[in-house]
């Protein structure tokens, strides 16, 4: 396996993700190795120890037994009559072989209760094998007996040229390591299981200052800090500051008062520049209309005129004109950001739609308009006159940002919770770079004006459509592609 593909598969492994399941991921990982390295040196200490004391059992056997096995398990008589007595004291399983030019010649095993040695015991040619490998040098050796299960054997070497074998087995040690692997097993399983409950509970208790912090902070982020007053949500819980935690949740909390600040500072700003547009248009409307009557005052004078002059005054009536259409939008705009609710009353959308494609009608003969409308009339709840404002605007957008012969289709549908009105054209759409910023105020794009058309926009046109859609608690949209121009306006009904 490669170690590209090997550290793939690693990558594909779940892992914790949060802090607190880390620190206690790891907390658990650094106790099980502890306690892997604690079994494994308790088991690799035991096994030595009891094996030692078995070579010390198989150096006090000597070569005895073997050599009783030349006389049918009887030791050699050494004049002390005690020789079955000695037979008897050998520990159960005491294994014994004689081995001549590297063949078994004679074997026996000392099995429980029996005071002579067992000699039917049936060796394999392999294990005769390994008996005969094991070298003759007195020292403790480890044979696996399939006939038996593994010894622990000497092998020395005896007086006639044989080669003498004594073994004890290795069970008891083993069964006596085993119990210990599964003790420890048992115990260091538990408790894993009861340090990962704990863990996973301390860490939690000593992470609620950040679990606060992080609350606190999902708070501020669901706020709208675009514009408007908000109010911040209450500070972070204070923790200890000589804790990494608690110095997070200080700086968060200065962070979060900066930011408080700086929001206080923007909103008075806006509410200065609101209240100021709001003067302002309202003060400049009186003048505005003065001089357009005077204009036109000047206009129906009896007497005869200059050329220049009757230019002149018509410009100053028509510059007049516009600029009182602007001061209106202002208002309307300052109005609508300040929060005043509008008039709510049942409105035929059906109708409006229809009032305002034929007055597009009269204004763009040039272009073609199309109707798609429902048999049954569309209501929502609203102001009528803003609402025909929103269509108008729509319509003059398409008319006077579309080269002559543009198709424009007007299209209203019924849903069950929102009428969605859609103003379509196949012109060249809207410019990519103006596309981000098209609803908001002062935003033209007279650079890219089809040739043959005109207008005197202020660029307040769109953004008056999105300030009402969004005062009736509707939504505008912009989807544009050369040839698919597409506005809509969703209104709750």
């Amino acid at each position: 396996m490669s170690r590209l593909h090997l550290r793939d598969r690693l990558s594909r492994l779940p892992r914790p993700r949060t802090l607190r399941a880390r620190l206690t991921f790891g907390l658990v990982v650094l106790l099980a190795v502890s306690c892997a390295a604690v079994g494994l040196a308790a088991v690799v200490e035991l096994n030595g120890f009891l094996t030692q004391r078995l070579d010390e059992q198989l150096a006090q056997v000597g070569t005895r037994f073997p050599e009783s096995l030349e006389h049918k398990g009887r030791l050699p008589d050494d004049h002390d009559g005690d020789e079955q007595g000695d037979t008897r004291r050998m520990a159960t399983g005491t294994f014994g072989a004689r081995l001549l030019n590297g063949t078994v010649t004679n074997k026996g095993l000392i099995r429980s209760g029996d005071p002579a040695a067992d000699l039917n015991v049936g060796l394999t040619a392999q294990d005769a094998a390994r008996l005969a490998r094991v070298p003759a040098d007195g020292r403790p050796h480890t044979v696996e007996l399939s006939a038996l299960c593994d010894y622990r054997v000497i092998a020395s070497a005896g007086r006639d040229g044989d080669v003498l074998i004594v073994g004890l087995p290795l069970e008891p040690v083993e069964a006596t390591v085993h119990r210990l692997e599964a003790v420890a097993a048992i115990v260091f399983g538990l408790a894993l299981v009861v340090t990962g409950v704990a863990g996973a509970l301390w860490v939690r208790w000593s992470l609620r200052p950040l679990s606060r912090v992080a609350a606190t902070a999902t708070r501020v982020s669901e706020l709208p800090l675009a514009s408007g007053e908000v109010a911040l949500p209450p500070r972070a819980p204070d923790a200890d500051p000589g804790t990494e935690v608690g110095r997070v949740a200080a700086a968060f909390n200065r962070m979060l008062g900066h930011v408080e600040g700086a929001l206080t500072k923007r909103h008075a700003s806006e509410e200065r520049l609101r209240r100021f547009a709001a003067d302002a248009s309202h003060e400049l409307r009186t003048p505005v209309a003065s001089v357009r009557g005077h204009a036109e005052l000047a206009l129906l004078h009896p007497g005869p005129v200059p050329p220049e002059v009757t230019r002149a005054l018509r410009r100053i009536t028509a510059e007049s004109a516009r600029m009182g259409e602007m001061v209106d939008d202002l208002l309307l705009l300052a109005r609508l950001d300040a929060g005043r609710p509008l008039e709510r009353r049942p409105v035929d959308l059906t109708h409006l739609v229809l009032d305002a494609v034929t007055d597009a009608r009269a204004t763009g003969p040039d272009h073609g308009w199309t109707l798609d409308l429902p048999e049954d009339p569309v209501t929502v709840p609203g102001d009528a006159h803003r609402l025909q404002q929103v269509l108008a605007n729509l319509l003059a957008n398409a008319r006077l940002h579309t080269p002559v012969g543009t198709k424009v289709t007007v299209t209203l549908e019924a849903g069950t919770d929102a009428a969605v009105l859609s103003v379509h054209d196949d012109g060249p759409g809207v410019p990519e770079e103006v596309r981000p910023g098209v609803f908001e105020r002062f935003t033209r794009a007279e650079h890219r004006r089809p040739t043959g058309t005109s207008g005197s926009g202020a660029g307040l046109g769109l953004s008056i459509v999105a300030a009402v859609a969004e005062a009736h608690g509707g939504t505008v949209g912009l989807e544009s592609r050369p040839g698919s121009t597409t506005f809509t306006v969703r209104l709750p009904t």
